[in-house]
């Protein structure tokens, strides 16, 4: 694909732009609450933990609030935000289907039964989110081996293995659900509707490692996901191996993906819905596409995270947020764009 310096120069301005947007939603999501905290305050909290200069105006509540609840919070849905809009442009392009999100090869409903099974039998599993990325792997992963044969892995054949593979779980996932008990349901239950409430600093620390180097390997790869959306005999012809390429990059999406929902639960539309925007912003070309995507997501998701626990006293599941804005904009998009989407 071939762009001339001009346009090269406005794609990397409007990047610029959309990570000043994002620096400000981040901002204003660690003011925005039940208990307000100022700008001040949050530069006070900063520079004591950073510096160790102690304010006498930063109560204990403060930093409770801010370094403990809210910003750990704000710096996990960025991360989430851009780990399942990476995925969704990965398999999009991997499979030339805009319709595909990173729960297509049943790494949400693996996801959902490791998370119940980790609830209902806890003594016998280290955590939910550990069981949660064991069986989102595990899914994946069977979907894939029930796909190849001798000649590869076929997209169709892929993808009618993670719909079935994801109904085998969901089957498995209700019955847990009919044989737990009362408290363990509404936990399983909850869970599936996505959360943020539970962020820790530990949750960063761990999940930001792969988060950021799955990111940024799918886009220092990006320009052979642009050859992948060619066809696999167009992509070959150019000097690439389709299903080599095909297989990293759905480990890649994989890994992003379980990564996101061991830890924050089943988080609907952000995969499918920022992939599109992305490309209707930038074009085609998967090089600009995937960081734009992952930005898009990451402020998606904090100000759909921001909505779920100010709208109303008691909190709401960031899943149903996201699904709630997210199916509109997309109809929105599909509609005001079908000249260049029928391209």
């Amino acid at each position: 694909m071939i762009f001339n310096s001009a346009a090269i120069k406005q794609k990397k301005i409007f990047i610029a732009l959309l990570l000043l947007m994002l620096i400000v939603c981040i901002v204003y999501a660690l003011t925005a609450g039940n208990y307000a905290i100022s700008l001040k305050k949050i530069g006070e909290i900063l520079l004591f933990k950073f510096f160790g200069r102690k304010n006498t105006a930063i109560t204990k509540m403060d930093e409770i609030v801010f370094w403990t609840i809210r910003f750990p919070r704000v710096l996990n849905a960025m991360l989430i935000g851009f780990a399942l809009s990476a995925a969704g442009t990965a398999y999009q392009g991997c499979f030339r289907n805009p319709l595909v999100e990173p729960f297509i090869l049943g790494a949400s409903s693996g996801a959902a039964f490791g998370a119940a099974v980790g609830i209902v039998f806890n003594t016998f599993f280290l955590s939910v989110s550990v069981s949660a990325f064991i069986f989102s792997l595990a899914a994946v992963a069977i979907s894939y081996l029930l796909a190849r044969n001798k000649s590869g892995v076929p997209v169709v054949a892929l993808i009618l293995s993670g719909v079935i593979v994801g109904s085998i779980f969901s089957a498995f996932v209700s019955l847990i659900k009919y044989v737990s008990e009362d408290t363990q349901l509404r936990e399983i239950t909850f869970w599936m509707m996505g959360g943020l409430y539970y962020s820790t600093w530990s949750d960063i620390q761990l999940n930001a490692p792969f988060i950021l180097a799955g990111f940024f390997l799918i886009w220092i790869l990006s320009w052979k996901l642009n050859l992948l959306s060619l066809g696999d005999r167009d992509a070959q012809s150019l000097g690439i191996h389709p299903e080599r390429y095909k297989f990293i990059f759905i480990v890649l999406a994989t890994l992003l993906t379980s990564v996101s929902v061991s830890g924050a639960g089943i988080i609907a539309w952000i995969g499918l819905m920022m992939p599109h925007a992305a490309r209707l912003l930038m074009g085609p070309d998967n090089r600009f596409v995937v960081p734009v995507s992952a930005i898009l997501g990451a402020l998606y998701l904090i100000l759909c995270d921001t909505l779920a626990r100010t709208l109303t006293t008691a909190e709401i599941p960031v899943g149903i947020i996201t699904s709630i804005a997210g199916a509109p904009f997309l109809l929105f998009l599909l509609r005001s764009n079908r000249k260049e989407l029928s391209k």
